[in-house]
């Protein structure tokens, strides 16, 4: 079965700033920069009563047996999921593991992890990316704006930390 992670291809500068890593549009000072240029970004959905376990959707297979993968997943999830507890979610936790659960044991309501990958071929992460520091948001996926705090200012985030 094919599957395809649900994912964004961003642009920008991976760095390690202190103990978080931030996705910038320019470079920060005093940063370390893991990685640059297009990016890609995945979301982990925390696991139901193990909030430290995120998982990054690949393939669904709904009571039925109908296959979807990518945005199609994406959707299936986030806008239709309550109603089929028992659909599978296939997927990798951010150590690469692959994983297996039902619909039902994952936790919607907390936060989604933002991870950063180098390759679309990767299966675990650079970096579990805390913030996006970007002057103009306008550049970054809508999904990535709903599940990571922005700030337009590296001051603005050490302010806020």
């Amino acid at each position: 079965m094919q599957r395809l992670p649900i994912s964004d291809k961003v642009r920008g500068l991976l760095t390690r700033l202190d103990d978080s890593w931030l996705l910038a549009d320019r470079a920060l000072a005093g940063d370390r920069v893991a990685a640059q240029g297009e990016l890609i970004v995945r979301y982990g959905i925390s696991i139901l009563g193990k909030p430290q376990y995120k998982l990054v959707p690949d393939l669904v297979v709904a009571d039925r047996g109908e296959t979807l993968i990518g945005e199609s997943a994406w959707h299936f999830i986030i806008e239709r999921g309550h109603l089929f507890p028992r659909a599978d979610v296939c997927g990798r936790l951010a150590d690469g593991t692959d994983e297996m659960l039902f619909l039902k044991q994952l936790d919607l309501a907390l936060p989604f992890a933002v991870y950063a990958y180098e390759d679309g071929a990767d299966v675990k992460p650079l970096a579990w990316i805390d913030a996006l520091i970007a002057h103009d948001a306008s550049a970054f996926p809508q999904r990535l704006l709903e599940h990571l705090p922005h700030y337009s200012r590296l001051a603005d985030w050490r302010a806020d930390g």
